[in-house]
C-alpha cells in the first residue's frame, strides 16, 4: 500500500533522512521506533508532503512525491501530527465533523463511532475543544483523522506527555483502529504499545533505518534495544 524507497529529506543544509526505505501492507500496522531528533517525524512529514521529500514514495501504486498535502489526504492517507491541532474555539462534535471529506459518500467511521469508542468526547460533544486535556485533544484528533475514511494512518507520537491511564486509552483506540483492518503507521517512544499492536517494526537512527523485524526478532535483539531505543 505504502512504498517508501531511498528518501531524503532537508531542513536547510541539515540532511535530515538519509536514504530511508519502509513498506506498509493494507491492514498492516508497522511502528517507526527510535529516539528523539533520528527523523521520524520527518519521515511523516516527508510522507505528507509537508517537508519536500527527495526519492520514491507511492501511496496505492500512484507517485504521491510533489503532491500537495491535501491531495495526498484525498488519496486515502490520513495523518494525525504530534501537535495535536484542534479547532479550540469550535465544539467537540463541530471539529469531528470537519473531517469528513465527502460527506455524499459515507465512511466506514460515522460521529456516533467516534463518541461510542469514547465517552469523554461524548460528554464533551458539545464543549469547546480548546478545554479538553491533553489525552482528550489526542483522542479528538485521531477521531477527526478517522472521520476522513482514510485507509492508511500516520499517527505520530500519540502518547506523548500523557498520563499513563491516557496512554493506556489511547493504545486500545489505536488497537481498536487496527482491528478494523485499517493500515497504521505509528511513530512512539513507548515501546510496549509498539509490541502490543504491531506486525513490523523500523528502528531509525541518524536518519537511517538501522532494525526491521517482528516484535518477537525486536524482543530478542538486545543490542538493537540498547544502542538505538534505551535511553
Amino acid at each position: 500500500m505504502l512504498e517508501v524507497k531511498d528518501l531524503h529529506a532537508y531542513y536547510g543544509k541539515s540532511h535530515i533522512l538519509q536514504g530511508v526505505d519502509m513498506s506498509i501492507k493494507a491492514g498492516e500496522v508497522v511502528s517507526l521506533l527510535g529516539r528523539n531528533g533520528v527523523g521520524r517525524s520527518t519521515t511523516a512529514k516527508a510522507i505528507m508532503g509537508e517537508v519536500a521529500p527527495h526519492g520514491t514514495i507511492s501511496f496505492k501504486g500512484k507517485d504521491i512525491v510533489g503532491l500537495p498535502s491535501y491531495k495526498i489526504a484525498h488519496l486515502g492517507l490520513g495523518y494525525v501530527p504530534e501537535h495535536r491541532d484542534i479547532f479550540p474555539g469550535l465544539t467537540v462534535r463541530q471539529n469531528l465533523l470537519l473531517g469528513i471529506k465527502n460527506p455524499r459518500k459515507p465512511g466506514r467511521w460515522k460521529l456516533d463511532d467516534m463518541l461510542e469508542m469514547f465517552p469523554n468526547l461524548s460528554r464533551r460533544a458539545d464543549t469547546a475543544a480548546g478545554v479538553l486535556s491533553g489525552g482528550e485533544k489526542q483522542m479528538l484528533t485521531m477521531c477527526r483523522t478517522l472521520m476522513g475514511d482514510p485507509e492508511l494512518i500516520i499517527i505520530d507520537e500519540p502518547t506523548e506527555g500523557l498520563a499513563p491511564l491516557i496512554v493506556q486509552q489511547v493504545g486500545d483506540l489505536i488497537a481498536h483502529i487496527a482491528s478494523a483492518g485499517l493500515a497504521i503507521l505509528l511513530i512512539e517512544q513507548k515501546l510496549s504499545i509498539a509490541l502490543r499492536i504491531s506486525h513490523r517494526l523500523y528502528v531509525m537512527g541518524h536518519g537511517q533505518i538501522v532494525f526491521e523485524g517482528t516484535p518477537d526478532q525486536l524482543k530478542a535483539n538486545e543490542a538493537v534495544r540498547k544502542d538505538w531505543l534505551e535511553v
